[in-house]
């Protein structure tokens, strides 16, 4: 697994959370992500509401949004873990359940979703534990990802165009990681000054003609890509994922979504391990239709 950050930004970035109300006043920020201005520390050692834990800004029914293509290749089995409730985990503090609950892509399937962007640096913080969750999870469950548009100020909907855009062209799998690092590592689709502090100036963000020129290492023409990042599919998608973001009743990012009844962020977890183990203990909960 490739290295995403130095070990002291990853350190700092630890628990942070991109927020949909953080201040987009354009106020010079750090490049590392820890310092971001849409970044809020919650503590390693205790389980509080995280920002992405508020009550749901949506309560009507959506469409689901249609299902990304899990990034990794698919992972040995894993045994199902029994469901146990011994009480460490609580609904309202640890979890939250979203009302109504939202409809799910794979019929059959218990669905766990990251809401996240590119753009995020704490989802980029987070990616190596959404890795491990998906990887632990057992038979008849499945990863999707949520491309989140809430940051214009930081260049979001690009990176969202780009990964619905990747997922009609059957990308994701083969570019998912090295993504975060053309934006976090390399920097060259990075909206910020990676070697010095703030935003970029807008006339230097990156498009998505360059984000075409990334994918086109993978076999897309850059051409193709553009057209299929403009056309009516991947606004439809972007506009779906928008309103079951709002469902969900999720404003920060990473954000867990459980089969569309349950979510929770890394703070609310108690911590990245934390957020691995209360996944396994959602899925065993709907598994045992509790």
């Amino acid at each position: 697994m490739l290295k995403r950050l130095p070990f002291l930004c990853a350190a700092l970035l630890a628990l942070a959370a991109c927020s949909h109300d953080s201040d987009t006043s354009g106020t010079a920020q750090q490049a590392a992500p820890a310092v971001s201005s849409s970044a809020e520390a919650a503590p390693a050692s205790t389980a509080p509401a995280a920002a992405g834990s508020a009550t749901p800004a949506a309560t009507g029914t959506v469409a689901a949004a249609p299902a990304a293509t899990t990034p990794a290749a698919p992972a040995p089995a894993v045994a199902a873990a029994p469901f146990i409730d011994n009480g460490k985990w609580v609904e309202g503090k640890n979890y939250f359940r979203i009302d109504p609950a939202q409809p799910t892509s794979h019929p059959g399937k218990i669905e766990v979703t990251e809401v996240f962007s590119y753009g995020c640096p704490a989802c980029n913080g987070f990616h190596s534990t959404a890795e491990q969750i998906a990887k632990s999870l057992p038979p008849g469950a499945v990863m999707n990802y949520l491309a989140a548009s809430f940051r214009p100020d930081e260049n979001w909907p690009m990176y969202q165009r780009a990964f619905y855009a990747a997922q009609a062209l059957d990308l994701v799998g083969k570019t998912h990681d090295a993504m975060f690092d053309a934006v976090w590592k390399s920097g060259e689709l990075s909206t910020y000054n990676l070697k010095s502090s703030g935003l970029k100036a807008r006339s230097a963000w990156p498009t998505i003609e360059d984000a075409a020129k990334f994918y086109a290492r993978y076999g897309v023409d850059p051409q193709e890509f553009v057209g299929v990042a403009n056309s009516f599919t991947v606004n439809t998608k972007m506009k779906r994922a928008d309103d079951l973001m709002k469902a969900y009743g999720v404003d920060s990012t990473p954000t867990m979504i459980v089969n569309g009844k349950y979510r929770f962020t890394a703070g609310s977890a108690g911590g990245y391990a934390q957020s691995i183990e209360l996944t396994q203990w959602l899925v065993a909960k709907e598994a045992a239709g509790k």
